[in-house]
């Protein structure tokens, strides 16, 4: 054993646990408000949106699905970029990293408090903001969410995995309820399928919550170090809980347009109302007199959100686990396991960063838009990293257990399509974003410059190129057309579209060639098959 007979990383994630842990993170609050949120944005067209989000986040799981496999790690997200490039890329993604998931419960504690608001008055005010008693309300779930995570994975993924069922019945039950009872084909054309234009389109894509629900897909990546077995279970598991929720929200999104009363869209569909409308699937499953659907989803507006925040506690905790595992940030802190085998200062850490997010995002929309910036913005850089260890590690010596067909093709697309959504969140998300981002990384080296290892030993070679990419995202989007991105209108959509894919590929080229020349901890993981040196319990 390397690390000792201590407390163990347990590796109890089987095919189901896995599946349904991304499943989970997948079919959260975002059916229950993105459908909604979405055809405000984008009208009918919206369904197109659900489109394009699913298929830029399927490229995504492609790509992890080799990456996860070759090296299955808890909190993998974090290890993978410290394998190509080193420890400074790591460090600095594993902050965009832990912002995107710890950013997630409290979102998913929101929707909670949003839905319970239509029978318990005073959690939210008229523009669905939360209150005082809103956030107590909120605070208190996370708590909740916490205390479970304590528990063995084990327990937690089969508390996980009956969540799912239902998960997955109530809005299966749903569509074929609202599309047999109360379907009104003319939503589709009475006011233009696409009012929003292409620019609706892709705003809805990044700030409606549409990348937010997809991205749940990443439970199995981070929980790959406690897979039973991740040559078969990693693929089967990501690429399917992408299907499948593709499948269920396209089908949401169908049944929502179609429930709606004509008469709700008389002042268009940025301005659609009905009673109830803060709870929409409840609140129309009323309207249509379906009102044991109604009670149904009310609670479900309950067990949804909560067991997507249950998971994301989970792997949030685990993502810390690695920074510490790995030598990055908070050492022996954050590697710290419980009895149970959990890593107990990443729950806890968790729980009060979660707090912290309610305050500058009292509401769902709000967050989720941050959410699905930095999560993409994070695992956006997987395509660099696998094409990076394919040129230093050759696939034909170095075998994967499970290798992408067209994997340089895929992610050339799958990075650039990230970058769009970035691009799509819009320029005051992205400010605040690489803001916390670059106050961040000044503390980190200057921490390291006079208390670490000081400058000259950081791995710039492996991070250099950060700074360009995120400035140039960043300037893309400040640049960007108004009605897209709130930006200046200096580019159009069609000039800032080519330039974006230009400057994509250009970065992704520098990327591949910033990395380790010679990556002997990834060459050593690969030889080794599935090593016990990241101390995973057999």
């Amino acid at each position: 054993m390397a690390e000792g007979s201590g407390p163990r990383l347990r590796r109890d994630a089987g095919i189901i646990g896995l599946l349904f842990a991304s499943l989970g993170g997948i079919i959260g609050s975002g059916w229950l408000l993105g459908p909604l949120a979405a055809a405000k944005i984008a009208g009918p067209s919206a369904i197109l949106a659900w489109g394009i989000g699913g298929i830029a986040v399927l490229l995504l799981s492609f790509v992890y699905a080799e990456l996860a496999t070759a090296f299955p790690r808890a909190g993998a997200v974090i290890a993978f970029p410290k394998l190509s490039h080193g420890s400074l890329l790591a460090v600095i993604l594993s902050f965009v990293v832990f912002l995107g998931y710890a950013s997630v419960p409290p979102a998913e504690a929101s929707a909670v408090i949003t839905y319970a608001s239509n029978y318990i008055p005073g959690l939210i005010n008229k523009a669905g903001v939360l209150t005082a008693k809103g956030f107590l309300a909120s605070a208190i779930l996370l708590a909740i969410f916490a205390f479970i995570n304590t528990l063995a994975i084990k327990l937690v993924l089969a508390i996980n995995s009956g969540l799912t069922w239902w998960k997955l019945a109530i809005p299966i039950l749903t569509i074929l309820v609202f599309v047999i009872v109360g379907f009104h084909a003319s939503n589709f054309s009475s006011h233009g399928f696409a009012p929003g234009g292409t620019s609706g389109v892709f705003s809805a894509v990044a700030t409606s919550g549409i990348v937010f629900s997809y991205l749940g897909f990443r439970q199995a990546v981070e929980l790959a170090g406690e897979s039973s077995n991740p040559k078969r279970n990693l693929p089967i598991a990501i690429v399917g809980s992408v299907v499948i929720g593709f499948i269920v929200y396209c089908g949401l999104q169908i049944a929502m347009i179609g429930a709606l009363h004509p008469s709700d869209l008389a002042n268009g569909w940025a301005k659609v109302t009905f009673v109830g409308a803060f709870g929409p699937f409840a609140g129309l499953a009323s309207l249509i007199g379906m009102g044991w659907l109604a009670v149904l989803l009310y609670i479900d507006a309950f067990i949804s959100p909560s067991g997507t925040g249950i998971i994301y506690f989970t792997t949030t905790a685990r993502v810390l686990f690695a920074t510490g595992k790995e030598g990055l940030v908070g050492g022996k802190t954050f590697a710290r396991l419980s009895v149970a085998g959990v890593p107990i200062v990443g729950v806890i850490v968790t729980f009060f960063v979660g707090l912290l997010f309610l305050a500058p995002f009292p509401s769902w929309q709000g967050i989720v838009t941050f959410i699905s910036s930095a999560t993409v913005l994070s695992y956006g850089t997987g395509p660099v990293v696998l094409l990076t260890l394919r040129k230093t590690m050759p696939v034909e010596r170095y075998k994967r257990p499970y290798l992408l067909a067209g994997g340089t093709a895929i992610s050339y697309i799958a990075f650039i399509i990230s970058n769009f959504i970035i691009f799509w969140s819009g320029a005051s998300t992205d400010n605040f974003l690489f803001e916390l981002i670059l106050g961040f990384s000044i503390i980190y080296i200057g921490y390291e410059a006079i208390a670490g290892v000081g400058l000259r030993n950081l791995h710039w070679r492996g991070a250099w190129w950060l700074a360009p990419y995120f400035f140039g995202m960043w300037l893309i989007t400040y640049l960007g057309p108004k009605a897209l991105t709130g930006g200046t209108d200096t580019l159009n959509q069609i000039t800032a579209s080519i330039i974006l894919i230009v400057f994509s590929v250009v970065i992704l080229l520098i990327a591949m060639n910033s990395g380790i020349p010679d990556p002997e901890e990834a060459k050593a993981t690969i030889l080794a098959g599935e090593p016990e040196l990241y101390g995973i319990a057999e």
